[in-house]
C-alpha cells in the first residue's frame, strides 16, 4: 500500500508540474497592472535625478500616495539619504520589478498581558529640545502624537497680546499637531513629509527641507509669504503688502549687542518677544529636522545675525540658548538660512556663541545631537581655533612648547571634552616616552593656513557690547 501510494503521488505531482508549464505566465509587475497596488510603506528603487553625477536608482520608501488630475504621485524617502531630498515622484520613476511590500506588524506583549502591534522596522531618531510653542490655558504641555481612534481636542490660540493680526485671515496660532518625538511611529507620518512648497522671505524664495507646523490652511498654498523683519506669516502677496504698510520694524526686536560693518547681532528674550520667537522657530523648523517641539519660549534667548542695507537689517541666521543650562550648553539650536550658506556665516555664528561664553567666564558646548551640517561646521571651527593656538605657541628656553587641555579650554571657552575629541579627530595626540605629545604634520599646517586665508569673516570682541545676566536670581525670567 505504501509503495503504490508513493507512485501515485509522484504521478500526481508530475501532472501538476506539466500543467503549470502549459499554463500562460502570470502578469508581471508593471505600472499599468491594476493587480499591483503601491501602498504606504512599500520599498523599491526610485530614479533620483542627480545633477552632479549620473542618474541613480537608490532604494526608497513610499511615505504617501495621492492622485492629481488622474495621475498618481508618490512621496518617497530615499533610504540612507538625508530627508531634505524627499520628494514627490511620478510612476515612471519607480522600478516595479523590485517592489517590496511592507512587512506585517509584529505582535509584542504589553504590561496588561494583551498583545500590541509595533511596526517591524520603525525609524527612530534621537531628538533634543528645540523650540517652544505657546502654552494652552496657561500650562506648558509637551506635544504627543494622537492615539489611533481618539479625537484630538481643539487647540486654544495664543494669548491676545501675542496673536497674529486676524485681519489677514490667518489662524491666530500655529497648528499644534504632529510633534517630533524620540520614538517615531506611523502615527506621526505627517511630520516626515514636507508640507510647505515655497517660502518668500524678502528678496529670497526658499524651498523648505522638512516639515514645519504652520497652520493647515497655509500648507496648500503655492507660496507662503513672510515679513522679513517680524517673520509674520501671510497667505498672499496682497496681505504682505498691506502688512508692510503697518509693520514698523526694520530689524529684529530686542537689543543690538554687536555691529561691525554690515553685520549685526540682536539679543531677543523669548519671554518678552514671544511672537517673534515663535515665528523664528517655525521658519527654522523648515530647515532643521532633528529637534523636537515645545510650547514655552520663556527659557530661551535668541541671537539673530543680520546684514544691513538701506532697506533694513535682513536676517541671515540665528542661534538660541537656554537662559540657565545645567550642562553648559551655549547653543540649543543654530541655523544659517540657505541663501547665506557656504559663505562663512555658520562659523561666524559659532564664534559669536563662544565670545559670549568668554564674557560669561564659562566653557560651553552645543546641545546634542547636532545636524549633519552643524557637526561639519563645529568640527571645522574647533579644528581651526585649536590649531590657531597650537601654531602660535613658541618654545621657551630651547624646549618644546607645552600646553594643557585645560589651558586650551580656558583660552577658547570650548569645553574640554570637545577639545579632546577634536585632537583625536585630527589625529594629533601621540604617546611617546611616557607622555602625550601633539604632533603637527606639514599637511595639517598647510591645510590650516589655506583654510584661514579663506576665512574672511571674524568676530571682533571690541565691537561686542554684552552684559551677562544671572538668570538664577530672576525668578521666572
Amino acid at each position: 500500500m505504501c509503495i503504490s501510494f508513493c507512485k501515485f503521488s509522484s504521478f500526481f505531482f508530475y501532472f501538476i508540474f506539466k500543467a503549470s508549464l502549459l499554463a500562460p505566465p502570470s502578469a508581471p509587475f508593471s505600472p499599468t497592472n491594476p493587480k499591483v497596488e503601491i501602498v504606504e510603506g512599500c520599498r523599491l528603487p526610485v530614479l533620483r535625478k542627480n545633477q552632479e553625477h549620473e542618474d541613480e536608482w537608490p532604494l526608497a520608501e513610499i511615505l504617501s500616495v495621492k492622485e492629481v488630475s488622474g495621475r498618481k504621485l508618490y512621496y518617497v524617502h530615499y533610504i540612507d539619504f538625508n530627508k531634505r531630498l524627499d520628494e514627490w515622484v511620478t510612476t515612471d520613476r519607480l522600478d516595479m520589478k523590485k517592489l517590496q511590500f511592507p512587512k506585517k506588524e509584529a505582535k509584542t506583549p504589553t504590561k496588561n498581558g494583551l498583545s500590541g502591534s509595533r511596526p517591524s522596522s520603525p525609524e527612530r531618531e534621537v531628538v533634543s529640545p528645540f523650540f517652544p510653542l505657546p502654552p494652552q490655558n496657561g500650562t506648558a504641555r509637551r506635544l504627543i502624537p494622537a492615539q489611533p481612534g481618539r479625537k484630538r481636542k481643539a487647540n486654544c490660540g495664543v494669548p491676545d497680546e501675542d496673536s497674529q493680526d486676524s485681519s489677514d485671515g490667518i489662524p491666530s496660532a500655529p497648528r499644534m499637531t504632529g510633534s517630533l518625538v524620540s520614538d517615531r511611529s506611523h502615527d506621526d507620518i505627517v511630520t516626515r513629509m514636507k508640507n510647505i512648497e515655497c517660502i518668500e522671505l524678502g528678496r529670497h524664495r526658499l524651498k523648505p527641507w522638512y516639515f514645519s507646523p504652520y497652520p493647515q490652511e497655509l500648507t496648500t498654498l503655492p507660496i507662503l509669504y513672510l515679513c522679513e523683519f517680524c517673520l509674520k506669516y501671510l497667505k498672499s502677496l496682497k496681505c504682505l503688502q498691506r502688512h508692510l504698510t503697518k509693520c514698523n520694524l526694520r530689524h529684529p526686536p530686542g537689543n543690538e549687542i554687536y555691529r561691525k560693518g554690515t553685520i549685526s547681532f540682536f539679543e531677543i528674550d523669548g519671554r518678552k518677544n514671544k511672537n517673534y520667537s515663535q515665528n523664528l522657530c517655525l521658519l527654522a523648523k523648515c530647515f532643521l529636522d532633528h529637534k523636537t517641539l515645545y510650547y514655552d519660549t520663556d527659557p530661551f534667548l535668541f541671537y539673530v545675525m543680520t546684514e544691513y542695507d538701506s532697506k533694513g537689517f535682513h536676517i541671515v541666521g540665528y542661534f538660541s540658548k537656554e537662559k540657565e543650562s545645567t550642562e553648559d550648553y551655549n547653543v540649543a539650536c543654530i541655523l544659517t538660512l540657505p541663501p547665506y550658506q557656504r559663505r562663512g556665516y555658520g562659523k561666524l555664528l559659532i564664534e559669536f556663541s563662544y565670545e559670549l561664553s568668554k564674557v560669561e567666564g564659562k566653557t560651553g558646548t552645543p546641545e546634542k545631537p547636532l545636524s549633519d551640517l552643524g557637526l561639519l561646521s563645529y568640527r571645522s571651527y574647533w579644528s581651526q581655533t585649536i590649531l590657531e593656538i597650537l601654531m602660535d605657541l613658541k618654545p621657551e628656553n630651547g624646549e618644546r612648547p607645552q600646553i594643557t587641555i585645560n589651558e586650551i579650554s580656558e583660552i577658547t571657552s570650548i569645553k574640554k571634552e570637545d577639545v579632546i575629541s577634536t585632537l583625536q579627530y585630527l589625529n594629533l595626540i601621540n604617546y611617546y616616552k611616557g607622555q602625550y605629545i601633539l604632533t603637527l604634520s606639514e599637511d595639517i599646517v598647510d591645510g590650516h593656513e589655506k583654510a584661514m586665508q579663506k576665512r574672511h569673516l571674524r568676530i571682533d570682541p571690541k565691537c561686542l557690547h554684552f552684559t551677562p545676566k544671572d538668570w538664577s536670581k530672576r525668578g521666572k525670567w
